[in-house]
């Protein structure tokens, strides 16, 4: 499995770049780019949405339970989770370069700096779970089940095909279409319910199975559980927070050109 990711991932980048250079011969890099890492992150998040479900759903004991899926998904993933960091940086290259930034007229060490500087907590989350999560499922859990809750972390990738949709909107220009908002509203709340509101289910769960009281689930788990959990759950909820945020200008920019407001009060509302 884990030579089968290493093949997918990088040929499902390099074939959409492919493709979209052929059909959209007026895009430039950055826009061919950006869009095949967004459709090779959405591939990804569907079939992790596939397979979390299918685990989770068969799992009836959440501790002990174990599934032969979980072990060759995490296999599969591995590649991709590490091919990812590469996309997005070039996807970050190509879109500074189109910018005409000076120090992105070729590739270094100092653009690579720059990317990590950019996006700092995405590639902490992404090494992390290569050198963290991966293991730890793989070889330090042996025996010990608990492939419902790996299951819902597969799951919490639903929401990201949405994200991804709207930043291909964007590429289209249809970032003020009707279809921009729903997608929008669909992003929100599948992230919400999928990476924030997963945790407290899956305690909740717990608490149904051995009948203990939801608010005492925390002192029945390892400390490093709960640790765990809050490492994963901190950048889910900033992201949110930058989701909402990002929701609101498109609100307010949106009202601005309903009520006919001049395009400086427009860029003022879209302003920081």
């Amino acid at each position: 499995m884990f030579a089968f990711g290493t093949a997918f991932f990088p040929g499902l980048f390099l074939i959409s770049r492919k493709v979209l250079q052929s059909y959209f011969k007026s895009w430039n890099d950055a826009d061919v780019v950006v869009v095949s890492q967004r459709l090779m992150s959405s591939t990804y998040a569907i079939l992790a949405t596939i397979v979390g479900f299918v685990v989770a759903t068969a799992s009836s004991d959440v501790m002990s339970e174990t599934h032969r899926l979980t072990n060759d998904f995490v296999w599969f993933a591995a590649p991709y989770k590490a091919f990812d960091i590469y996309a997005m940086y070039l996807s970050n290259y190509h879109c500074q370069k189109v910018k005409g930034h000076d120090a992105y007229r070729e590739h270094s060490l100092h653009t690579v700096w720059l990317f990590l500087l950019r996006h700092p907590l995405l590639v902490v989350h992404h090494i992390a779970l290569l050198t963290v999560f991966t293991p730890v499922t793989l070889f330090l859990r042996t025996g010990l089940g608990g492939d419902f809750f790996i299951g819902c972390f597969f799951m919490a990738e639903f929401s990201t095909p949405f994200v991804s949709l709207g930043q291909v909107l964007i590429q289209f220009g249809l970032e003020d279409s009707w279809l921009h908002t729903v997608n929008g509203v669909m992003a929100l709340l599948s992230f919400f319910i999928c990476r924030i509101l997963v945790f407290p289910y899956m305690y909740w769960v717990y608490s149904q199975q051995y009948l203990i009281p939801f608010h005492e689930v925390p002192f029945h788990l390892y400390l490093h559980c709960n640790l765990a959990n809050l490492s994963i759950l901190a950048p889910q909820i900033y992201w949110f927070a930058l989701l909402c945020r990002k929701a609101y200008r498109l609100y307010l920019r949106q009202t601005a050109r309903s009520k006919g407001q001049p395009a400086h009060e427009k860029n003022a509302s879209k302003s920081d």
